[in-house]
C-alpha cells in the first residue's frame, strides 16, 4: 500500500505491505530511504515505549500503530527534533543529570518528555515531578530508575520558566 506522510517536516511516500506497523516502516526502511534509527524495536506490544514517535504531535508507540494510519499525517522522530532548542536542552540535561545509562530507552523518553514540556509551556504551567513521571509512565527503563531523568526534565522545566519570566512583558509561569 502507498502511504503519503510528512516525516520530520518532509513529504515522503512509502510502500508498505498490508499489516505493516509504523515501527517497521520507520525502522526497517524498505523503500523508505531514511532509516530512523532512534525508533527502537523493543517489546512490539506497546508496553516499553522504545518506539515512541509523535503522530500529529501526540506520542504513540509505533509498534502498535498500523503504518497506514500515518497516511496523510505528520510523523516526528527524534531525528526530526535534532535542531529543536527544547530537545537540545532535554538531551543536555539528561547527560548532565546522568539520566542516560545504556541509552536504549532514551529516544522514547526524550520524545515523551519533549511532548510534556512543549504542552506545559503552551499552557503556561510548569510540570511537577508527578506530571513528569506520568509522562514517562509508558517508557520502561531498566538502568536509570527514573530518578535522574525526572530530575533532568524538572531542570529543563525550571529553566524554561525562568526564561519566560524574564521575557519583557511576561509574568511568571504558574507552578
Amino acid at each position: 500500500m502507498k502511504i503519503d506522510v510528512r516525516l520530520n517536516g518532509r513529504d515522503t511516500a512509502w510502500e508498505a505491505p498490508a499489516g505493516a506497523t509504523l515501527l517497521a516502516v520507520l525502522r526497517d526502511g524498505g523503500p523508505n530511504p531514511a532509516r530512523m534509527i532512534s525508533v527502537k524495536r523493543g517489546c512490539e506490544t506497546g508496553d516499553c515505549g522504545a518506539c515512541t514517535v509523535l503522530l500529529d504531535g501526540q506520542p504513540v508507540n509505533s509498534c502498535v500503530v498500523a503504518a497506514g494510519r500515518a497516511h496523510g499525517h505528520e510523523v516526528t522522530t527524534l531525528e526530526g527534533l535534532a535542531a529543536d532548542p527544547l530537545m537540545i536542552s532535554l538531551q543536555k540535561a539528561l547527560v548532565d543529570h546522568a539520566g542516560v545509562q545504556c541509552g536504549y530507552c532514551s529516544p522514547g523518553m526524550l520524545i515523551s518528555l519533549y511532548h510534556l514540556l512543549r504542552e506545559c509551556r503552551a499552557a503556561g504551567v510548569r510540570p511537577d515531578d508527578h506530571a513528569i513521571r506520568e509522562a514517562l509512565s509508558g517508557n520502561l527503563c531498566r538502568c536509570t530508575g527514573y530518578v535522574k531523568p525526572v530530575a533532568a526534565a524538572a531542570a529543563v522545566a525550571a529553566a524554561l520558566e525562568a526564561v519566560q519570566a524574564a521575557a519583557p512583558g511576561k509574568g511568571t509561569v504558574a507552578s
